[in-house]
């Protein structure tokens, strides 16, 4: 039985044949463009033999939702079946199985598949309790990034470490690609306005794996209270951040395909004014609009509505006019290497009241109101981005103390 055991191993490492599948099969992402590389990129989830002997004889918790994968089976799965104890399962926001709308609440409780309790942390409270983390020897950090600061699941991970550091629990980071991490760009985050979306001082867009950023994040002291975790990176192998990089799976519901990944740090600003940006649509983070911006200057136009991935957009049941993005080739939008702020200042300088463009949210999202009263003031996108410029400089003698791989040029 140990050899067929082997075997059936070693079939799922290197073939992705799934054997068990509690989780269901996800809906793979589409917009895919270019050819793979010739080496294959060895994701930190394949690379067993680095971090399955420290996981012998431990009690496991998994802090993952439906992108933690090896080939299409999920990693708790995959543990289970290989005798590892996991005895509790952490989810971020959208919750486990990725399902739930943008900012819902996402209650916890046992997954009946799996038979294993699964504690939210995108409900009652964004960071377990010392009683939840109790009975864990180890934790396994494994979701699918998407390099933008604004993204929560960073989050999750860096409340997710000072609790582990409190209660001296160890936790291993499976690494994997970030899709935008092929550049650096934005402004850089002021303290004074750490949120949950936003908790670090760094740029929008900081081109570091989530293993990177999770170096980063214990070295800089960033867990606060001279805390340190316990920190296990497995790298992967063949990774180039100046390469493009095809997700498998949609990372969050309004994230479907790799155009609406490529612009999500580009639009998400536009959830801190009342613009829509397609959520209650088909083609989310792919568009913009409004029921106040004239049909005669954006042309396209869109209804929200509420869907399963958005339940109450903004806008909902009016009829938005704006820009429609989805004629962008995704290689174009890649190969900017920046984030684009014309999208933001166009609609701005178009938008009738202009007084009420903005909403406190804003802020947060830009990680000072340095950005706001820039684009009031009448700033060019050339001249804000150059006031970005010292900040940038600053966090790249940070992040490269921390990165595992060669940096793009």
């Amino acid at each position: 039985m140990a050899l067929i055991f082997s075997v059936l191993l070693l079939l799922n490492l290197f073939l992705f044949t799934p054997i068990v599948k509690s989780v269901a099969p996800p809906k793979h992402i589409h917009g895919s463009c270019c050819p793979l590389p010739d080496t294959r990129v060895v994701l930190g989830i394949e690379r067993t033999g680095e971090y399955f002997p420290l996981l012998e004889g431990k009690r496991i918790a998994v802090a993952g939702n439906h992108t933690s994968l090896i080939g299409e089976e999920h990693l708790v799965d995959f543990l289970l079946k290989a005798n590892k104890n996991v005895v509790k399962i952490f989810s971020p926001e959208h919750g486990f199985r990725g399902t739930a709308p943008d900012g819902a609440y996402v209650p916890s409780g046992m997954d009946m598949d799996m038979g294993v309790m699964v504690i939210s942390l995108y409900g009652p409270a964004r960071r377990p309790t010392p009683e939840q983390l109790s009975g864990i020897d180890i934790i396994v950090f494994d979701m699918q990034d998407v390099g933008a600061r604004f993204y929560t699941y960073i989050s999750t991970m860096t409340l997710l470490m000072q609790e582990a550091a409190k209660s001296n629990i160890p936790i291993i980071v499976l690494d994997r690609p970030n899709p935008n991490g092929h550049f650096i760009d934005g402004p850089v985050l002021d303290p004074a306005f750490s949120s949950f979306v936003g908790m670090h001082p760094v740029p929008v867009v900081h081109g570091m794996t989530i293993g990177e950023f999770a170096k980063m994040i214990n070295g800089e002291g960033w867990l606060g209270g001279n805390l340190r975790v316990n920190l296990t990176v497995i790298p992967m192998l063949y990774y180039n951040r100046s390469e493009m990089h095809h997700l498998q799976v949609p990372p969050s519901p309004n994230l479907p395909n790799m155009r609406s990944v490529f612009l999500y740090p580009s639009l998400c600003f536009f959830e801190g004014t009342n613009i829509s940006i397609g959520r209650g649509t088909e083609f989310p983070f792919q568009v913009f609009g409004s029921d106040r911006l004239s049909p005669s200057d954006f042309t396209f136009s869109f209804i929200p509505q509420s869907l399963p991935a958005s339940s109450n957009p903004p806008l909902i049941g009016r009829k938005c006019h704006g820009r429609d993005l989805r004629k962008y080739d995704i290689k174009e939008i890649w190969g900017r290497r920046r984030i684009d702020l014309s999208y933001l200042i166009d609609a701005y300088n178009s938008y009738p009241e202009r007084h009420e463009f903005f909403n406190p949210f804003f802020d947060r999202l830009a990680g000072s109101n340095i950005l706001r009263n820039q684009i009031k003031a009448g700033l060019s996108e050339q001249q804000i981005r150059e006031t970005w410029q010292p900040g940038l400089e600053s966090f790249k003698r940070v992040r490269a103390k921390y990165l595992l791989y060669p940096d793009f040029e």
